[in-house]
């Protein structure tokens, strides 16, 4: 897959065309399976999942104008709903004081001015091998999803590689039908229960009166706190880089991602939401798939929003016709986008030595190859290290 060129083509406004609607799925691939974990599992309402995740996504396409991703905080989310399912220590409320905290910390951070003050500590070797090993673990979390059907997922991905440059047919528009075809051949009740589908209006209440003191401690303790490291890598600085990068006509400041993503987080924790941030991988992917504008996540917001205000209920049958090789084939895709992007690695062999090791990290633990990474880099610049 050739990396694209997105600042070459990109306008300075919104655009609404099919390129960007397209685009704007190219995050379903860590979408879905989080959203799907938090209603299952948690049981978290998803008319106030849907709706704080439609709501953001809106507003950061008319506020910043590229396909700036919105996405679910992935080590809250694997804690959140790995815990629920073996203690009942984690609940619905405990997600609430997650995001309340976390809105609250970024938030602090970024019209403090001291996330950019952090965010300029760290190297840009550090930052490049945050970005390549993102990269290089959304194609490996994307192969584990095709692997459960490689000859249906195998075709698809060659298929949709030899048209990710065709404007006239979308090839997120064919890999959307071809999966949805999928999933009604393995379940043809799934057309019935479509047809079957009302609108049922709804109206946001506000979630944080459910919360109690005791879920408060228990969300900020056992998930917020542990995902600052991680998001300060990847949602602060990685999507910085990423964004400045594709979009230099455009460019962001990690002030300015911090507050936004503060902002967006008490948004979510007050109509029942999860906590949310955004991840380089999730404008990889809509980079990928054809986005080159805020149009993108503006149209698959509006999308949520409606699916909130109106379908909610119907919600997990709506997801169902994504199957997991056709998710895989998107996050396989958003990976390799991401890790093209990230190969200007430096010529200083302390330096490529430390975007290297940090990448590898990085597909295992961000967080931890954000630290390690940075005492790597000082350690080879103050000639401790030698290679």
């Amino acid at each position: 897959m050739s990396p694209l060129s997105p600042s070459s083509v990109a306008s300075t406004r919104n655009r609404f065309d099919r390129t960007e609607i397209a685009g704007a799925f190219g995050d379903f691939g860590t979408l879905i399976p989080f959203v799907v974990a938090y209603i299952g599992v948690l049981g978290l309402d998803p008319f106030g999942v849907l709706l704080s995740f439609g709501l953001s996504m809106i507003a950061v396409g008319l506020v910043y104008r590229t396909p700036f991703p919105v996405q679910p905080m992935k080590a809250i989310g694997a804690a959140a709903t790995t815990q629920a399912a073996q203690t009942a220590t984690i609940t619905a409320g405990a997600v609430y004081g997650a995001g309340l905290v976390t809105g609250a910390i970024w938030l602090l951070l970024g019209v403090t001015g001291a996330a950019k003050k952090v965010a300029d500590l760290v190297s840009r070797p550090v930052a490049v091998g945050i970005v390549l090993g993102l990269g290089f673990s959304f194609m490996i979390e994307g192969a584990k999803l095709m692997a459960t059907d490689w000859w249906l997922s195998a075709p698809a991905l060659l298929v949709t590689l030899a048209l990710l440059t065709n404007r006239t047919v979308p090839a997120m528009f064919l890999l959307l039908a071809a999966g949805a075809g999928l999933a009604v051949l393995r379940d043809p009740t799934l057309l019935t229960a479509l047809a079957d589908i009302r609108p049922e209006p709804r109206w946001p209440g506000f979630a944080l009166g459910t919360m109690s003191w005791h879920e408060l401690v228990i969300g900020t303790l056992f998930l917020a706190l542990p995902q600052v490291p991680l998001t300060l890598g990847n949602a602060i600085i990685a999507i910085t880089e990423e964004n400045n990068r594709l979009f230099p006509d455009r460019p962001v400041s990690e002030r300015k991602v911090a507050t936004s993503t503060g902002l967006m987080n008490l948004l979510s924790a007050a109509l029942g939401g999860v906590p949310m941030c955004h991840g380089a991988g999730g404008m990889a992917g809509h980079v990928a798939f054809g986005a080159r504008t805020g149009g993108a996540p503006i149209l698959l917001g509006g999308l949520l929003v409606a699916l909130a205000l109106f379908f909610s209920s119907s919600v997990g049958l709506v997801f169902r016709m994504v199957p997991p090789e056709v998710l895989g084939v998107i996050l396989f895709l958003a990976g390799g986008q991401l890790a093209l992007g990230s190969c200007d690695i430096s010529k200083d062999k302390g330096e490529r030595f430390t975007t290297v090791a940090t990448a590898g990290l990085a597909i295992w633990n961000v967080g931890l190859a954000f630290v390690l990474g940075l005492a790597m880099y000082h350690a080879f610049k103050r000639r401790w290290i030698r290679v």
